[in-house]
């Protein structure tokens, strides 16, 4: 590792108040230990409030995870089953349909929809589960799928990932999460997930989606087996796509969570180092509008604590999270829209309900509008 300076971090700051870009050597050097977390944090918060103010975003969602039966068997997953597992569960349309007429009427307005890849489900069941939902509740924005899955339905139709994007679109499907990043970089990733979708394929699926007017996020898996070089490699990769398609609307740092997993000998990362994690993910992704704190993963203290420390958003009440419980997250299994206005009051933000899209939500009753688009659309 490049060791830090006063010279280099005083360097550092000078760039970040007059908005100059980090190289990858001071995006790297910002991971030793002896720059002062606090100090990072005082440096992210300049860049987050100068994109967002004292505005922190949450969003009345839930999410939706519709069978952990999995073909692939990553060594940090906790959720996956066997087809022939007792654990091994599968919803059917009723349920499914079921899930999305709570979140409506509960006032969400995304469903965040993700899962395991079924060895006995073909293409047009995972199609089928979108076009049903989105007719059935039109108004809930479907983020789902991510690019692993993706990677997965071409593999099944031998198709390419514009025709299925573009049918997926069609159905309903309104943005693409972040998962299955994990860590970009071949000599962590051939270890933690050698078979699902590559680096290569995960950057093909979201630029695909980012040039037919889909938003997506993006996030990574930190905290197991990976280095400061691999993380710093896995930020300056996303900026990179960022700077060609401007796609991309939130990044989400996830801290790795061992317990039940292959991996379980590792211990989880430490607040510090999940804050730490948040502000240089904020300093080196300067052309990201946000950053998201996710409090199932970091724990709701921390997730607060992250508003301080280049963190904008707080996620939301999601509801229905099995994917992150499974592998030991002690956190509640939903939060109210009023605990995370306090959340973020406490902290000394201004609390935003937005949509998927960043436009903010305003509430008359039971009914709601999206209004003010905090990002313009792309073109």
């Amino acid at each position: 590792m490049i060791r830090a300076t006063n010279r280099s971090i005083d360097a550092i700051r000078e760039k970040v108040v007059h908005g100059e870009r980090l190289h990858f050597q001071e995006c790297l050097s910002l991971w030793d230990e002896s720059v002062d977390v606090h100090e990072l944090g005082e440096l992210a918060n300049i860049v987050r409030e100068r994109k967002n103010g004292n505005y922190a975003f949450y969003n009345i969602n839930t999410h939706l995870n519709p069978t952990n039966v999995c073909v692939y068997r990553c060594t940090f997953c906790a959720f996956r089953a066997d087809l022939r597992d007792h654990r091994g569960y599968v919803m059917n349309d009723e349920q499914v349909e079921a899930r999305g007429r709570e979140a409506v009427e509960s006032g969400c307005t995304e469903m965040h929809i993700v899962g395991g890849l079924h060895h006995q489900k073909d293409y047009d069941w995972y199609l089928n589960l979108i076009r049903n939902l989105h007719d059935h509740f039109p108004s809930l924005h479907l983020k789902g799928w991510t690019a692993v899955e993706i990677n997965w339905f071409t593999h099944l139709t031998k198709r390419s990932v514009k025709d299925i994007l573009i049918e997926l679109q069609d159905a309903g499907l309104g943005s693409l999460p972040g998962g299955g990043a994990e860590i970009f970089h071949p000599e962590v990733r051939d270890k933690i997930c050698e078979h699902k979708a590559d680096t290569a394929s995960w950057f093909e699926i979201h630029s695909t989606a980012h040039g037919l007017g889909m938003r997506s996020n993006a996030t990574m898996l930190y905290g197991h087996i990976e280095n400061a070089f691999h993380r710093t490699d896995h930020l300056l990769r996303l900026r990179d796509l960022q700077d060609q398609t401007g796609g991309f609307q939130t990044f989400i740092p996830l801290a790795f969570h061992p317990e039940n997993t292959r991996l379980s000998h590792i211990t989880k990362p430490t607040p510090m180092m999940d804050l730490r994690t948040m502000a240089i993910s904020r300093l080196v992704l300067d052309n990201f509008d946000h950053i998201k704190a996710y409090w199932i993963m970091l724990g709701i203290g921390t997730a607060q604590a992250s508003l301080a420390y280049g963190a904008d958003d707080l996620d939301g009440t999601v509801r229905h999270e099995l994917i992150y419980h499974d592998a030991g997250a002690k956190t509640p299994e939903v939060l109210g829209v009023n605990e995370l206005e306090r959340l973020i009051r406490e902290a000394g933000r201004e609390p935003v309900e937005r949509d998927t899209l960043y436009r903010r939500i305003e509430r008359d009753g039971n009914s709601w509008k999206a209004t003010i688009p905090v990002l313009q659309p792309l073109d």
